[in-house]
């Protein structure tokens, strides 16, 4: 058992419980657990498994008391639960530490998707874990392959959805990937979107966009990515503020038209809000909401084409898009045929087909 504990002046190292002094009762162990530092007024506690790799160990916590031996001060906290949790098999459990006149956090269940290429070809000897920051703290190293949800494969692309369990993280400010693997294979992964399971928004969403060269002889391998944007929320309008403050700084500015075909299908329209990115050999653009078409007044019905004008900085070479939508509105789904980028520095137009659902 390993445990760690978040107070209003840092984070202690995880506490091993193994050769810690211990005083055993009936269903009960009580540790001494003597930490480096004050942590202040300790908000939130972590448990976990020490081994990850034993699928078979289990642990059933019933009932959690702790008392600082200095100032007695005490907190207890029904739990009932057995680590691995069934659900997802997640092996840690967080809660927050309610204090008298203190307003505690809350408990959330966040959802992580996962945007690749190939992952889950090689999920049986890759392991990746992901360590989520806010301003409330972290997640800890949580496993993305352990129990899949929401898995959807196609051609080039795939997606899967892991659930996990956290304190509240508040303002999400970065994630850090670690990636190990018992065969040599590359690992090409997109995009990650967090959300809170029961609201729409705000979705972080961290562009990727890197294969990751994994070999079973060398170190693990950890990247971490900040936070790329966020669809929905106030940080949404004030990120893209700032970028378009940035942007008009910027010298070499270049425009692009950019046509959207919308695909003729039944149902093929959205009534979402849309965003682009676009990417080059000299580096990728900031996001573009796209509504204000050149044609129509209401963008994305079926079969029609929609025209925008953006500017950005010079990208050389364009080589690929992300576009996408929030999910937002009556009808969100959204059949997408192409995109047209003319760069009207150079009269060169690129070409980007689809032919398939968009999804959020």
């Amino acid at each position: 058992l390993v445990m760690v504990f978040y107070g209003s002046n840092g984070k202690s190292n995880p506490v091993s419980m193994e050769n810690k002094e211990e005083h055993q009762a009936k269903n009960q162990i009580t540790y001494d657990i003597h930490l480096p530092f004050d942590l202040g007024m300790i908000y939130k506690v972590r448990f976990g498994l020490q081994s990850l790799e034993s699928s078979i160990s289990q642990l059933s916590l019933h009932h959690f008391k702790m008392q600082n031996t200095s100032t007695l001060d005490t907190f207890s906290l029904t739990i009932n639960k057995t680590l691995p949790l069934s659900l997802n098999g997640d092996r840690w459990i967080e809660f927050p530490v309610e204090w008298p006149l203190k307003e505690a956090l809350s408990v959330v269940t966040y959802h992580l998707t996962v945007f690749s290429r190939n992952i889950l070809t090689d999920r049986n000897v890759v392991h990746m874990t992901a360590c989520i920051y806010g301003t409330h703290g972290d997640t800890g190293d949580r496993s993305l392959l352990w129990s899949l949800q929401n898995v959807q494969q196609r051609e080039d692309s795939e997606s899967f959805l892991t659930i996990m369990d956290a304190v509240e993280l508040g303002e999400v400010d970065k994630v850090v990937l670690t990636i190990s693997s018992k065969k040599d294979c590359k690992l090409d992964i997109q995009k990650l979107h967090l959300k809170d399971a029961v609201k729409d928004n705000p979705i972080y969403v961290f562009e990727v966009h890197e294969t990751f060269s994994v070999d079973p002889n060398k170190p693990e391998i950890q990247r971490e990515i900040s936070v790329s944007f966020v669809i929905g929320g106030d940080k949404q309008k004030n990120g893209i503020d700032n970028l378009n403050k940035e942007g008009s700084q910027e010298g070499n500015q270049t425009e692009y038209t950019i046509k959207v075909y919308t695909g003729d299908k039944r149902g093929a329209g959205t009534d979402a809000n849309v965003h682009i990115i676009l990417f080059g050999s000299e580096g990728k653009s900031k996001i573009f909401h796209l509504s204000q078409s050149l044609e129509h007044q209401d963008p994305f019905e079926r079969g029609k084409v929609d025209t925008f004008n953006v500017k950005t900085k010079e990208l050389g070479s364009l080589h690929s898009v992300e576009i996408g939508h929030d999910g937002k509105g009556f009808a969100s789904g959204w059949f997408l045929e192409k995109v047209e980028i003319t760069d009207a520095s150079t009269n060169s137009v690129y070409c980007f087909n689809c032919n398939r659902l968009v999804d959020q």
